[in-house]
C-alpha cells in the first residue's frame, strides 16, 4: 500500500509541479519555495524507491 501511495504521489508531482531541470534552475539562486518543491519531489522519490 505504501508503494502505491508514493507511486500516485509521484505521478501527481509530475503533472502538477514545475520541472526545474528543464528550466535549468540554478540551486544557488533558487527561491525558498522552489527549494521546498524540490525537497518534496526528492522525498517522494526516495520513499517510492525504498518501499
Amino acid at each position: 500500500m505504501k508503494k502505491a501511495f508514493f507511486k500516485t504521489l509521484s505521478v501527481l508531482n509530475k503533472w502538477l509541479l514545475p520541472n526545474f531541470t528543464k528550466q535549468r534552475l540554478d540551486l544557488s539562486k533558487a527561491k525558498k519555495w522552489q527549494l521546498a518543491i524540490l525537497a518534496w519531489k526528492i522525498y517522494v522519490t526516495k520513499n517510492l524507491l525504498d518501499s
